[in-house]
């Protein structure tokens, strides 16, 4: 594969040297910058695009287990007397009720109830005098700035940790591999994490959230990440890129904020309850949320998709009839062992046209399909 341009998740390419100036690396990119591996933006960095081929990497982390880049995290440590009770007003589920060594995943809401990012927050055993808050680059600032606003008169700091990257492990097989190389993986449940150290490196074990397959990430000092990264591969896991997770959360129904998600959202229409708890108490913007709750639904829902022809471009609407009944917002065309290759999308539409039968995107037929893909009901549609 050239290194000739350095491209984007939407297509374009412009030349490594712009591109370099214009968007960092990954602590893990610019280690193996000089190898044959072409670097893709995304989330506001640039990170490996593929290895071998999407289609190959799909399938590894599906059924065996893939080691990927996972550099365009972030993290904000959240610290002082008043962290939690602080924290917990300001997101949608519960700080307060963190157990030792255990996270959440949570939206940050304005006033108005719509969301300005998600986050997932965890309490490790050993710092509980600091909160740790991991999000995206692209999030990292912005978040910052609206969290810092709403520090009035409480001990709170909260600090941007560079000195930390992450990779990621999934795959059926993800938790032989790590405890290969001597990460202690086992009995962790979604969210729960594992503080160690490797090789003379500190080291934290995160079991995340995943409806597909088991999935991990390894928190590791930045000077380390390339001895973890072959560490890995020396294990048999397969390196993945980018285009192959990126096909992997669309085949979970994860939406991302900035993509599936945006400022003008509310939460129930992302459909992901996991991020809400109803008997915290109050945070910034739990009026709106409680209200949709207790009057009934809200109009529009996150919903995945299954179109034919090629695979539309982002904000292509969804109509019915000639009107516009939602949009897409993320696409692929996935290639899914023993099933074979599926135009498969995430996107918002009207729940009352869930049920259309006529529901077109780009002029093609689109089938509305339940969030993560059933494998085997897509193998029968046509």
């Amino acid at each position: 594969m050239s290194n000739s341009t350095e491209n984007t998740l939407d297509g374009t390419s412009v030349q490594p040297e712009t591109a370099a100036l214009q968007v960092p690396a990954t602590p893990l990119a610019a280690t193996i910058a000089a190898s044959s591996t072409s670097l893709v933006e995304y989330r506001g960095v640039r990170t490996p695009e593929m290895f071998s081929n999407t289609r190959e990497e799909l399938a590894t982390l599906l059924s065996g287990a893939g080691v990927y880049d996972l550099g365009w995290r972030r993290f904000l440590r959240c610290a002082g007397r008043d962290r939690v009770r602080w924290l917990n007003g300001m997101v949608t589920n519960s700080v307060s009720a963190l157990e030792e060594n255990a996270g959440c995943y949570a939206f940050v809401l304005n006033a108005q109830g719509r969301i300005q990012g998600d986050l997932d927050i965890y309490r490790l055993g050993q710092q509980p005098e600091t909160l740790w808050i991991e999000t995206d680059c692209r999030q990292i600032e912005p978040l910052t700035a609206f969290l810092r606003h709403y520090i009035i008169m409480d001990q709170v700091t909260l600090d941007v940790n560079e000195a930390w990257t992450v990779l990621g492990i999934a795959g059926p097989r993800a938790g032989d591999k790590l405890a290969a190389i001597d990460l202690p993986a086992a009995g962790l449940l979604p969210l729960q994490l594992r503080e160690t150290s490797w090789r003379g490196n500190r080291a934290v074990v995160v079991a995340t959230y995943s409806p597909r397959v088991l999935r991990y990430e390894v928190w590791v000092e930045t000077q380390a990440v390339l001895d973890l990264w072959n560490a890995l591969q020396d294990a048999l896991c397969v390196p993945c890129g980018v285009n192959a997770t990126e096909q992997l959360r669309i085949l979970e129904g994860r939406p991302t904020y900035g993509i599936d998600i945006g400022d003008r959202d509310l939460p129930q229409e992302t459909n992901q309850m996991r991020a809400l708890n109803f008997t915290k108490g109050c945070y910034l913007g739990q009026e709106i949320v409680e209200r949709i709750r207790t009057r009934g639904n809200v109009h529009r829902t996150l919903s995945g998709f299954q179109l034919a022809g090629e695979p539309p471009s982002p904000r292509t609407a969804l109509q019915v009839d000639g009107k516009s009944v939602g949009e897409i917002t993320s696409t692929g065309c996935i290639s899914i062992p023993s099933h074979g290759e599926r135009v498969l999308a995430l996107g918002h539409i009207r729940r009352e046209a869930l049920a259309s039968k006529i529901l077109t995107a780009d002029g093609f037929a689109a089938t509305p399909c339940d969030l993560p893909f059933d494998f085997a009901a897509m193998a029968v549609q046509p």
